[in-house]
């Protein structure tokens, strides 16, 4: 759980003290180069009083840079805080800290929405490296199922693992490689059939194959699965993603709808697993700062993307025959997930996974019938229609 207010008051004052120190030391430097007679000011020593005062400028704009706003956070991080502002120009620690903002974004949003439940949080440690943090809500108002779960883990990867990656295309040396994790996922159930369901997930992932040799990428996507389909909210959502990826190609977003349409997709039902989104992965073309900005800006649009959604059919009525319809289609969800997911694998092969937080995302009720098939020209044989041949939006 969080930190009390003393604990994270203390908290911050050592991990300020590194940084304190060196800030001291400019300021003695500056005190000594003040300390002169009217007759001993000299061009060399105004010099010398001009690069102090830039060094102290330049010192107290690096320390509010890397000190982190840790206030609304779900937990203390699974690294040190200290290292994580210590480091942060290091992608793996920027990227910790910026899932914990995330985190923490749509769980108090989330909170805010349903004002009944709050999220349980699971703060966990994993022996061979690293850990999470798992945030749940159930049996809320407006959510029946609601997880945001955080990683970072490291150790080697096994055998399975490694084949995955190279049946990718990625060109590793080695059977066990060291390997670092960290991301952020998400997955929303809501009560009333009309809400649609959210998933997300953004990741990164460093490798070191034999022979030294440092592979980095980064990977995510956001998609909606409607239960019943409303139009006006499916162009809502893909322009909210659209300008997202807007803002650092005009590439990206028709690139990343297409994979996400194909990636969701169950062969043996012929349907995608919902309306898309936007999903990626292997994304290491561009510089590394880039491919991080984008990736913030993606999961920044989710809120946004998803809020008004919600707020717009929560109290919308419903009876017993959405509420079937709805378990049938969770029953797809998890099929997809526990079939195909690629991440659900990467977990389930990865020693000592949390099964608890990979488990997260499947609803806590679902159901499957026997050759259900919607009445003609209904509600539920429009949503098929759509999962069955996917549609620009935008």
């Amino acid at each position: 759980m969080g930190c009390s207010g003393a604990g994270r008051r203390g908290m911050e004052e050592n991990c300020s003290t590194t940084r304190m120190k060196s800030l001291r030391t400019v300021l003695l430097r500056l005190q000594t180069a003040c300390s002169y007679t009217k007759q001993s000011f000299t061009r060399q020593r105004h010099r010398k009083l001009l690069a102090c005062c830039i060094k102290i400028l330049q010192a107290v704009f690096a320390y509010s840079d890397r000190k982190l706003d840790t206030s609304k956070w779900m937990s203390e991080p699974i690294t040190e805080r200290s290292l994580l502002e210590e480091r942060s120009s290091e992608m793996k620690y920027k990227m910790e800290a910026m899932i914990m903002r995330i985190q923490a974004d749509v769980c108090r949003r989330l909170e805010e929405v349903d004002g009944d439940q709050k999220f349980f949080v699971d703060r966990w440690t994993r022996k061979e490296g690293g850990g999470g943090i798992t945030c749940v809500m159930k049996d809320g108002l407006v959510f029946e199922k609601a997880g945001v779960n955080i990683s970072v883990v490291h150790g080697n990867l096994p055998p399975a693992a490694v084949a995955q990656m190279r049946a990718r295309g990625r060109a590793m040396e080695g059977k066990t490689l060291p390997f670092f994790a960290t991301g952020v996922s998400c997955v929303i159930h809501p009560r009333n059939p009309y809400v649609p369901a959210i998933h997300f997930n953004y990741r990164y992932f460093e490798v070191v194959d034999e022979t030294g040799k440092v592979h980095w990428w980064f990977g995510g996507g956001t998609d909606l699965t409607p239960i019943y389909l409303d139009q006006k909210d499916a162009v809502h959502f893909h322009q909210t993603l659209k300008a997202a990826c807007d803002k650092h190609s005009k590439e990206f977003y028709p690139k990343f709808k297409k994979w996400c349409d194909e990636y969701f997709y169950l062969p043996h039902r012929g349907e995608t697993r919902g309306i898309g989104g936007i999903f990626f992965d292997d994304l290491d073309k561009e510089p590394q700062s880039d491919c991080y900005n984008f990736v913030e800006s993606c999961a920044d649009a989710v809120l946004p993307s998803y809020i008004p959604i919600v707020q717009k059919h929560k109290n919308d009525g419903y009876s017993h025959r959405e509420r079937k319809w709805q378990l049938l289609r969770r029953g797809r969800y998890v099929e997809f997930n526990l079939i195909y997911d690629r991440g659900t694998k990467f977990g389930l092969q990865t020693p000592g996974a949390r099964y608890e937080s990979i488990l997260m995302s499947l609803p806590n009720t679902a159901n499957w019938e026997y050759r259900n098939e919607p009445a003609p020209d209904s509600a539920e044989e429009e949503i098929v229609k759509v999962l069955k041949q996917p549609r620009d939006w935008v």
